[in-house]
């Protein structure tokens, strides 16, 4: 059980590694600036992961309690968005385009920086959606509250260190010749797993409505 726990952190791993607003702050101020500024915006990313996965597993948890029916929604909704998801990294893996990293040249102090990534990460959308999606993969799954909620240290963790990596790379100038071969490899696996996990949750909430019809 606990191998399918550690394969959904793998799987949002995959998911911090893949291009998005995260990256794009990040690896635009390692070109412009170096290392420094890209490490403050990466801390503030990290933080955001942090809160994102707490609130969303407490909320998701107390929601489930209060109306368990509610989590046969969350498979049903859940499912959908991570299948899409998936569909999009495989779309991404097999017809992507040149390198969108351009660099930030606007220098960023400590303060600066971190807000900048807290706020791109904690203003996303798709965070809370990306969130939601795997708190109740994770409940529907057996697991307790306190399981769904240690993912969030695990997020955070692992956000800080594929940031700071994407931070030391592309302050050195060789990660932008390499991105366009990485992206395609990480984007297919990234599409792999989410469409794996999203279509097991539409599984499992259709066959409870069925039972509950």
């Amino acid at each position: 059980m606990w191998g399918l726990y550690f394969a959904t952190w793998g799987g949002l791993i995959l998911a911090q590694i893949a291009p998005g607003p995260n990256f794009m702050a990040v690896s635009s101020a390692a070109l412009g600036r170096g290392f420094r500024p890209a490490f403050f915006i990466t801390c503030g990313v990290a933080t955001a992961t942090f809160i994102w996965g707490a609130t969303t597993a407490l909320g998701l948890a107390s929601l489930v309690a209060l109306y368990p029916g509610t989590l046969t929604i969350l498979r049903l909704v859940g499912g959908a968005y991570l299948a899409f998801m998936g569909y999009k990294g495989l779309r991404a893996a097999m017809f992507a385009g040149d390198s969108a990293v351009s660099p930030h040249a606007t220098d960023l102090s400590l303060t600066q920086g971190f807000r900048r990534g807290f706020l791109i990460n904690m203003t996303n959308p798709k965070s809370s959606l990306a969130w939601a999606a795997i708190t109740s993969f994770l409940l529907g799954s057996g697991f307790s509250s306190a399981a769904a909620l240690g993912l969030a240290p695990l997020g955070a963790f692992s956000a800080f260190c594929v940031y700071v990596t994407y931070s030391f790379l592309f302050s050195r100038g060789m990660a932008r010749r390499l991105y366009g071969r990485f992206t395609r490899i990480v984007d297919g696996a990234f599409g792999i797993a989410f469409g794996l996990f999203g279509g097991k949750l539409l599984k499992d909430g259709v066959e409870e409505v069925i039972r509950g019809a």
